[in-house]
């Protein structure tokens, strides 16, 4: 990492450039199971007080009925993104009634599949494929899987920051081209130590018993409502998560735009025997879009995904391939029970400088060699990232995660300190710090931490998620939304369901000719 990070650092700084690192964009997308007061999953629909779960811009629903998602606005400062979420949730605790907000990744007591409804989102072309992509879902992989919870980060640098690189770097050619590029270098970089952040911020090495019900497994018993994994980190990120055969073997490449594209085209329209024996349309009705490797682009999970904002009926993957990459989703980060949002902003400081590090590092290419240790080190990392002795292998060596972390702690305090600078702080590199601290210390990691305070507490998962939530409820309802921001929200709901009926009458086409429309692009 730091000969090609000094570099560039250095490019900036000689050449007066630094504050073309300021603006970063930021938003933040986070999801949560409505429960009821003993903390099963809800029965209920999507609250109509939220509005139109298809049209409302900061909330709607993920796979179930449940699974309520909040999404920021675009914000320059981390901190407003953090500000937003908190009024989102502050606005949905007003209007869920005794239900509450789970706090957490992994979900809580849910007695079987039949008790997650699949999310409705009407009767439009748009809202009938968004419920068929979601019955896909369940024919393929389960409705279990679909009930975990994470939260998402969408980061995008400065438009500005692009030219200026490229003069500096000396490189020629289409400034879209070399702003693809760039990105797809810090993802490259970011799964080469994304572990990291898995060891630094995985929430969730307890799981309740019912989400394994009858599936094998080697947890451990912590009691007879509690699976764990005494070392691990992020169990949603293991395989007992998200992880099915048919992606298995997509080999995604990442190194390119262009191959990113044509790998994940390739997948979406090559057919899987086992999806075609299932059939798409029976008599009772459509099982799934299509029986080919991924219905959609958004059926393959990973931990990191180039973005483009997508014009109306637009496909995802026909955005980035006109327009180029537009910002990055990290979706690597549990939601920490510990913190009343699941996430804070020392945290977002330092995925900051994390995410910067990744884009001024060298950006070689992943081979396929590589690309199997990175999986082979966080899959180590999410079940036994605290076990005392544990290495990782880095170039065909065994290190050590405390040597390793250090190492990539140092170039990315280098990116702290030119960005305290530019912000005229300490915050960043106040950032590294406390991570460094986990680095010498696995009991200060939040995966340490729950297990510790379920121990002093005698509690389950379920019983110990189930108080955090409700600590969390009565933290974030204390100070009351300013009026602004309650009008602004309650007039969204309204006008979010006025649309969706707008976008219902709206269609002139049956569903079947759209849904061919829509996958022929």
């Amino acid at each position: 990492m730091s000969a090609a990070l000094e570099q560039n650092l250095k490019l900036l700084a000689d050449n007066g450039q630094v504050s073309a690192l300021s603006g970063i964009l930021h938003g933040i997308e986070k999801e949560g199971l409505r429960v009821d007061a003993e903390g099963a999953i809800s029965q209920t629909g999507h609250p109509l007080a939220l509005g139109s779960a298809l049209s409302h811009s900061h909330i709607t629903t993920d796979y179930s009925e449940a699974l309520l998602e909040f999404i920021t606005p675009v914000f320059k400062e981390s901190g407003e993104a953090l500000n937003f979420l908190q009024q989102l949730h502050s606005f949905t605790y007003q209007n869920m009634g005794s239900e509450e907000l789970w706090n957490a990744s992994m979900p809580c007591q849910i007695s079987g599949e039949d008790a997650i409804q699949i999310a409705r989102y009407g009767s439009s072309n748009v809202g009938q494929m968004k419920y068929i992509y979601r019955v896909g879902l369940e024919h393929r992989y389960g409705k279990m899987m679909q009930a975990i919870a994470g939260i998402h980060y969408n980061f995008s640098l400065p438009e500005t920051l692009w030219p200026v690189l490229q003069e500096l770097q000396g490189k020629k050619g289409d400034l879209q081209q070399f702003r693809s590029d760039g990105y797809f270098g810090l993802i490259r970089n970011f799964r080469r130590y994304s572990w990291l952040l898995l060891y630094l911020f995985g929430a969730s090495p307890a799981l309740s018993s019912s989400f394994m019900c009858g599936r094998q497994h080697d947890l451990e018993e912590w009691d007879e409502d509690t699976l764990f994994r005494p070392y691990a980190t992020s169990l949603r990120m293991s395989d007992l998560g998200y992880s099915n055969k048919a992606q298995a073997d997509l080999n995604i490449c990442f190194n390119h735009l262009d191959t990113y594209v044509k790998t994940l085209t390739q997948a979406i329209n090559t057919p899987y025997p086992a999806y075609e024996t299932l059939g798409v349309k029976t008599a009772a009705g459509y099982r799934q879009l299509n029986s080919n490797v991924l219905q959609i682009e958004n059926e393959y999970y990973s931990d990191i995904r180039p973005k483009r904002v997508a014009l109306s009926g637009e496909k995802p993957i026909n955005a980035l391939t006109e327009r180029g990459v537009e910002y990055i989703e990290v979706r690597n980060t549990d939601i920490n029970p510990l913190l009343p949002l699941g996430i804070d902003q020392q945290q977002s400081d330092f995925l900051d400088v994390f995410l910067v590090t990744c884009l001024l590092s060298d950006p070689s290419e992943i081979s396929d060699q590589e690309c199997t240790l990175i999986n082979q080190n966080n899959d180590l990392v999410v079940n036994r990232g605290r076990e005392p002795g544990l290495t990782l292998t880095r170039e065909g060596q065994q290190i050590s995660i405390a040597d390793w972390g250090n190492q990539i702690l140092d170039d990315v305090e280098k990116t702290a300190l030119l960005m305290d600078q530019i912000n005229n702080s300490s915050r960043f590199n106040d950032a590294v710090s406390a991570q460094r601290a986990k680095l010498t210390d696995p009991s200060l990691t939040p995966s340490a931490l729950i297990l510790q305070q379920m121990k002093q507490q005698g509690l389950s998962y379920e019983a110990f998620i189930l108080q955090q939530s409700r600590k969390h409820r009565t933290e974030l309802s204390a100070t009351a939304l300013p009026a602004e921001q309650q009008s602004y929200l309650e007039q969204m709901s309204s006008s979010s369901m006025e649309e969706q009926v707008q976008i219902e009458l709206a269609d002139s086409q049956d569903f079947d000719s759209y849904l061919r429309d829509y996958l022929v692009q």
